[in-house]
């Protein structure tokens, strides 16, 4: 048995250098202490990101993205073909839950400070990856064109289309037109399943690549305790050691993602119609939740500004310094924290959960 191993890995290391990465894994460590649990969450928004890409793949065999033909193919998908529903459900649940797992890694890798200096590459593809992720469900959601699908983009849509000088282009290059008709079911669906997916292999093969050449960051306050002698560093193996706890950890999600999916299987809603009116209370999804609340509090009138762009300039001002936190946290160095950024960071927090939650309390 060993001598075929033997000759299937010389045969592979003379081809494509597989003992290269087997001396790779086998000196690979990664860092271990009290906040390692944190670690897992990028591996299981990768986990997730591939489970969207099968199931996606298995729904694409049977939706047709016209306005004629979008729902009636999900709901075929749902009532006819063998396990359709679960298939779509999970699809659906595990789109929720990578931008969870997403967000808890963005906030996670933030309060540990594993952006500083050389990792400002490393943060800055991760935040862009976001935004990607972001860009999934927002596109996404529009395909089953129902109801509440369709007046959601509509709204979202024109959110954006209320950016001075720009925004008129923005809408128009968004819905393929000025109202939200079947050019941007295609469009969309071309988003969701051509572009989206191109720039998400690009940056996550960078992000991936800076995260293996650079190797985990350990915390400041972790580097303080080992550089005062109060702990040693330790660490563990990346193969077998780290990578067999990340499959566990993919299992335990696969499991929630089973549970949901049977449980609470994802509903398809009714067929949208341009020409009904908005059904009440609706709202975007819940990523998206804390800023249409936001939008909802402000005046008319902010200054000279429109209530509505001051909001959405507001949020662009406010994410173009978090993705710069790098470069402007200039205190975070060896075994170093810098009080007001983490500040920023509970504040950021906080608010997402606190508009959240009055969005669903008070509709």
């Amino acid at each position: 048995m060993a001598a075929p191993r033997s000759r299937l890995l010389n045969w592979l290391d003379e081809r494509f250098g597989a003992g290269s990465v087997e001396e790779f894994l086998r000196h690979k460590t990664v860092p271990q202490h009290r906040h390692s649990i944190w670690y897992y969450f990028g591996g299981m928004t990768l986990f997730l990101f591939v489970i969207q890409v099968l199931t996606g793949m298995l729904l694409l065999l049977y939706y047709r993205p016209t306005p004629n033909d979008a729902f009636e193919s999900v709901q075929y998908v749902m009532t006819q073909v063998r396990f359709g529903w679960l298939i779509r459900s999970v699809h659906s649940w595990s789109a929720n839950l990578m931008i969870f797992t997403a967000f808890v890694h963005m906030f996670s890798v933030y309060f540990l400070k594993a952006y500083r200096k050389p990792r400002e590459l490393t943060w800055i593809s991760g935040m862009l990856l976001l935004f990607i992720i972001l860009g999934f469900g927002f596109s996404g959601y529009l395909l089953p064109w129902n109801t509440l699908s369709f007046f959601a983009t509509k709204v979202g849509t024109e959110m954006a289309g209320s950016i001075p000088l720009i925004g008129k282009w923005i809408l128009i290059f968004l819905r393929g037109g000025e109202e939200v008709t079947g050019a941007t079911l295609t469009r969309f669906f071309g988003f969701h399943v051509a572009v989206l997916p191109g720039l998400a292999t690009v940056l996550l093969a960078m992000h991936l690549l800076l995260v293996q050449h650079l190797g985990m960051s350990v915390p400041p306050s972790v580097e303080r305790s080992i550089a005062g002698g109060k702990q040693p560093a330790r660490s563990m193996p990346f193969f077998p050691t780290f990578l067999l706890r990340d499959i566990m950890g993919w299992y335990a999600a696969l499991g929630v993602l089973g549970a949901l999916a049977a449980i609470f299987p994802w509903e398809l809603g009714t067929k949208a119609d341009a020409f009904a009116s908005a059904p009440a209370g609706i709202r975007p999804e819940w990523y998206f939740v804390f800023m249409f609340q936001t939008l909802k509090y402000l005046p008319a009138k902010i200054l000279f500004l429109e209530g509505e762009f001051a909001g959405l300039l507001g949020f662009g001002l406010a994410a173009a310094v978090w993705i710069a936190v790098p470069f402007i946290d200039r205190r975070a160095g060896f075994g170093r924290v810098s009080r007001f950024f983490t500040g920023l960071g509970v504040f950021a927090l906080g608010y997402i959960v606190l508009m959240s939650a009055l969005s669903y309390r008070h509709p």
